[in-house]
């Protein structure tokens, strides 16, 4: 018995040893007192922020302003940049748990550094190379300089080819590689394609100067993301004496604006899904270790990855296998092995093409650009100083062969449904400069751009490709506002921007006239609810007395229809609706302004608009039962050229620059003006934004701002 109690204590104190030593190895502190070195290429950059924040970045060369753009966002959210580059290493899982483990799981099974290694140099210009590798350099700068907001050990310096990766391992997720992926490991049925996947959505529009009140062209940016985290906006203007001169938003690690305008043009971006994802089953052989193919066996490539993951204060390897056929990435689960094949398979110069689309000065240098097709998803609206408007529904199409259900399951023992190619970009859904004079996209189907005449026809395209078939409310509410006005002028547009309706067609209404036709007899409380939404009037404004109960039957049924799932039973929604605003308020009629809350710092501001509306707000249920919203609205920018082709530009961001900063004044100095649903200037010329300059720095230096 000693003997036992003796051996249980050298167990315990070698596994609290081990637990010691990982969580030092794995620590924050650890990082903070790594050295890290200072990059050396020297860079002729400043930084200029404006009275809201915004930085105006100067360079003499592109590469020049990268690099201060670098410094710049890791000043107002480093500590987001360095999980999103932790990503582009597979090492998140280290940083956020099992959350992040995932992502790490699929750089692996993706192979992506490898393509990154493989083609850095052969696809990438000399140009862009000089650019990313900047880019790191600004972010190897601050983390050398800042050694207290490091947390991952060993993470720094950075390259340029982390800056490939990131855009190379979240380009497929945007069109819902990831919702695939999940569902096989997880051994569930696979997503219907051709669907939103999350609440998230966009909002696009550009109005031409023949249906502009006063000649002018216009384009409204409004993508709708998640208000904090990876793939938060966040607002910058670049300038660069190689021509370089480009203002919108951008995601972490991202050298430059992804949207925005230049001084002749600009783009807005709405998530599209496409099928652009094939899954085959695989019949294995000699054991697991090959498979069938055209009569033949091929062997399965296999290769042990670790993912760290985080528990805790402790860092524990969970080691994985990642399987690859002639295909693809396999994964293998209960019910067999799956190759997957997507349309942007081995494609890292995404960074390339965005790189090229800032630097264009025209519509053909535009195209040109767009032609690359290394962006594999997202639509683009797009508009410039001429007038010129046009809405591209761009997809990097497989070049797939009849006979196939390739919505299904296809089988993985043969070539003939093996695509090598993709389509050419012009294969693709486009108008240009409709008769209508006004564009809009929503994450609709292509066909509804625009007014009854002037639309696209879906039996102009093949159904192998793909192309989703979903139609929106805000698609619905917007082109039927702006059918309804012979001539839109800015404040017209605004107010389709923000407009709170719900257009009879859409599901979100439907779904409330399903509540409508419950019987109730028996549940005189759901009744008296049922009572109170029929005198709704289809607004979330916050004006009516069923605004707030409408709100949440909404918000109950929407992550179902989003996902073209049946919804949950629309009682079930009218049940949990006025428990909830029973138990907060003690009625069900309260104010919607009240329930529904922008939350930042000691700011508490109410909202209107709400889930599925063009004004879109989603929200979670916040510690006082309240609604508090976290995702749609976000940075928005509307963008003018004038008659005589000048560009000015508003915008506005749900907190303010300083993403991170809560001592700052620009932590949540735009959420007031947000909150309203009114924009800010956003000066881009030299003339307008030189008085508005509050201080000009270089990286490095202190900001004093």
């Amino acid at each position: 018995m000693k003997r036992w109690a003796k051996w249980s204590l050298g167990i315990a104190g070698t596994l609290a040893a081990i637990a010691a030593a990982d969580a030092i190895a794995f620590s924050p502190l650890r990082a903070r007192l790594e050295s890290v070195p200072e990059p050396a290429a020297a860079h002729d950059v400043v930084i200029r922020r404006d009275r809201w924040g915004v930085p105006h970045v100067k360079g003499r060369t592109d590469a020049d302003a990268a690099f201060g753009l670098a410094w710049a966002q890791s000043e107002d959210d480093f500590a987001t940049l360095e999980q999103v580059l932790a990503g582009t290493r597979g090492r998140l899982g280290e940083l956020t748990g099992p959350k992040g483990a995932a992502q790490d799981y699929a750089y692996h099974l993706l192979g992506v550094r490898a393509d990154v290694d493989r083609g850095y140099e052969a696809k990438l210009s000399p140009q862009v190379r000089k650019v990313v590798e900047a880019y790191a350099d600004g972010v190897n700068l601050y983390a050398a300089r800042h050694p207290e907001e490091r947390h991952l050990p060993g993470l720094f310096p950075v390259t340029g080819k982390d800056i490939v990766s990131g855009f190379a391992l979240t380009s497929p997720f945007f069109f819902g590689l990831d919702h695939t992926l999940g569902a096989l490991v997880g051994d569930k049925p696979l997503p219907n394609d051709s669907n939103l996947g999350t609440e998230k959505g966009s909002n696009a529009f550009a109005v031409a100067p023949s249906r502009s009140a006063d000649g002018a062209t216009r384009l409204i940016l409004n993508s709708h993301q998640p208000w904090s985290g990876p793939v938060a906006w966040y607002e910058a203007h670049v300038t660069s004496g190689e021509g370089l001169d480009m203002a919108g938003g951008l995601f972490p690690i991202a050298p430059f604006p992804l949207t925005g305008h230049n001084r002749d043009l600009g783009w807005a971006n709405t998530v599209n899904r496409p099928d652009l994802v094939d899954v085959y089953r695989l019949t294995l052989t000699d054991g697991g270790k090959s498979y069938r193919f055209d009569g033949g066996t091929r062997p399965l490539g296999s290769r042990r990855v670790w993912l760290w993951v985080r528990f805790g204060p402790f860092v524990l390897p969970v080691p994985k296998t990642v399987y690859r056929a002639i295909q693809g990435p396999v994964i293998v689960n209960k019910a067999g092995a799956f190759a997957i094949r997507y349309g942007s398979i081995g494609e890292i110069a995404q960074v390339e093409q965005y790189y090229r689309l800032t630097k264009a000065r025209n519509y053909d240098e535009w195209i040109a650009a767009m032609r690359m097709a290394a962006i594999p998803a997202t639509n683009f609206v797009y508009a410039d100083r001429t007038g010129r408007i046009a809405f591209f529904y761009n997809a990097r199409f497989p070049e797939r062969t009849s006979g196939f259900d390739w919505r299904g399951i296809l089988p993985g023992d043969t070539s003939r449904d093996l695509w090598r190619r993709q389509l050419p970009f012009d294969a693709a859904p486009q108008l240009v400069d409709p008769p209508s004079g006004f564009l809009v996209n929503a994450n609709n189907a292509p066909w509804l751009a625009t007014q009854q005449g002037s639309n696209l026809h879906r039996t102009a395209y093949s159904p192998l490709l793909g192309i989703e078939e979903n139609v929106t409310n805000r698609a619905l509410r917007a082109v039927a506002l702006l059918s309804a006005m012979p001539k839109v002028g800015a404040d017209d547009l605004w107010r389709v921007k923000m407009d709170t309706g719900f257009d009879p067609r859409s599901a979100e209404r439907h779904y409330i006239d399903a509540a409508l036709r419950l019987d109730l007899r028996g549940s005189p409380d759901l009744a008296r609810a049922q009572a109170l939404l029929r005198t709704w009037d289809g607004t979330l404004d916050g004006h009516g007395a069923a605004d707030a109960l409408a709100f949440i039957v909404v918000k109950y049924g929407l992550r179902a229809i989003y996902h073209n799932e049946p919804p949950p039973p629309p009682r079930e929604a009218l049940a949990d609706a006025v428990k909830r605003l029973t138990e907060l308020y003690g009625r069900i009629d309260p104010p919607m302004t009240d329930l529904v809350r922008l939350r930042r710092g000691s700011l508490d501001l109410p909202l209107t608009g709400g889930p599925g509306a063009l004004r879109a707000i989603y929200t979670h249920y916040g510690d006082d039962g309240r609604l508090v919203g976290d995702l749609g609205d976000s940075f928005i920018m509307l963008v003018t050229w004038d008659k005589a082709g000048k560009v000015r530009a508003q915008s506005i961001h749900q907190f303010g620059s300083a993403t991170s900063h809560p001592e700052s004044r620009h932590y949540a100095d735009q959420a007031p003006l947000f909150a309203r649903g009114a924009l800010k200037p956003a000066w881009f010329g030299e003339q307008e934004l030189a008085p508005n300059i509050v201080c000009t720095y270089r990286p490095g230096a202190r900001r004093g701002c």
